[in-house]
């Protein structure tokens, strides 16, 4: 009888230990793996809010979990330093694995990966895109230093602008 106590003892707390790795395993993240040092927010709409409140752009990164190509694109983005920096300091930052219902941010289709700008009047940025005519608004980890440039012009685009309009 202890014996078979043991057994059921063993058994439970073997179950308890492997529960409790599984959850640990399993915790996300808002980052989803783009960058655990950034802050990103929940929702297409809280970034919107949170881009006219701190008049910084927001960088909208369309993706999939299980898609090869959302996975690479994340690996390389997660590290490239400039990236990461920009990211972290000068943009709102929001990584999405459904579609929102703003229409603008899929001018040339719904694909993924696909990334987009939005600055703090809410104009969603299609002026800015990635190398590729048949998907405008994609990036491969080949381009990760085009992608960093295409922030910087995010940037530099809402620093013009709001400066031509400094006389108002």
């Amino acid at each position: 009888m202890q014996h078979w106590m043991v057994c059921v003892l063993f058994l439970f707390f073997v179950f308890c230990d492997v529960s409790t790795q599984r959850k640990k395993k399993t915790v996300q993240t808002l980052s989803r793996g783009w960058g655990d040092d950034i802050t990103w927010v929940q929702t297409y709409e809280e970034g919107l809010t949170k881009a006219v409140n701190g008049n910084k752009p927001l960088m909208v990164i369309h993706h999939l979990e299980d898609c090869p190509h959302s996975k690479a694109l994340k690996k390389a983005f997660a590290e490239h330093p400039t990236i990461q920096r920009l990211a972290k300091s000068d943009f709102i930052m929001l990584n999405l694995v459904h579609e929102t219902t703003d229409e603008h941010l899929a001018p040339d289709g719904f694909y993924v990966p696909r990334i987009m700008f939005v600055d703090p009047s809410l104009t969603v940025r299609a002026d800015i895109v990635g190398k590729y005519a048949n998907r405008m608004y994609t990036y491969e980890p080949a381009d990760m230093d085009f992608l960093a440039e295409n922030m910087m012009k995010a940037k530099i685009l809402l620093k013009s602008e709001h400066e031509e309009h400094d006389d108002l």
